[in-house]
């Protein structure tokens, strides 16, 4: 069974940068997508980026118009790890950042929606100071 953790987060001046990581163990197959989402108290979960890899080839990837330009999403597939980079932090970046695994998915261009995904990380929070 796929099991997810999400480390790198942490407390940031605004303007600076993080890179998160999500690390999938128990992966059997080499065809799966990625999804990461962010979330604030009282507020829905916000998709914001996702990859596709296939043999260890990035096939497709998506970025939320929100964070287009500073967020980078990349696969390691030999550490079974997707890795979320991103710069120049803003204060409404501060949020818990999920990732989320579905086997044989292919990132849709209209979106990254919690439904499509069926395996979550726990999370990890980032804050970014003013």
């Amino acid at each position: 069974e796929v099991q997810l953790v999400e480390s790198g987060g942490g407390s940031v001046q605004a303007g600076g940068s993080l890179r998160l990581s999500c690390i999938a163990s128990g992966l059997s197959v080499d065809t799966y997508g990625i999804g990461w989402f962010r979330q604030v108290p009282e507020k829905a979960r916000e998709g914001i980026s996702c990859i596709s890899t296939s043999g260890g080839h990035t096939d497709s990837t998506y970025y939320a118009d929100s964070v287009k330009g500073r967020f980078t999403v990349s696969s390691d597939n030999a550490k079974k790890t997707v890795y979320l980079e991103i710069i120049d932090l803003k204060p409404e970046d501060t949020a818990v950042y999920y990732c989320a695994f579905r086997s044989h998915y292919y990132c849709s261009q209209y979106g990254v929606f919690e439904n499509a995904f069926d395996k979550w990380g726990k999370g990890t929070l980032v804050t970014v100071s003013s």
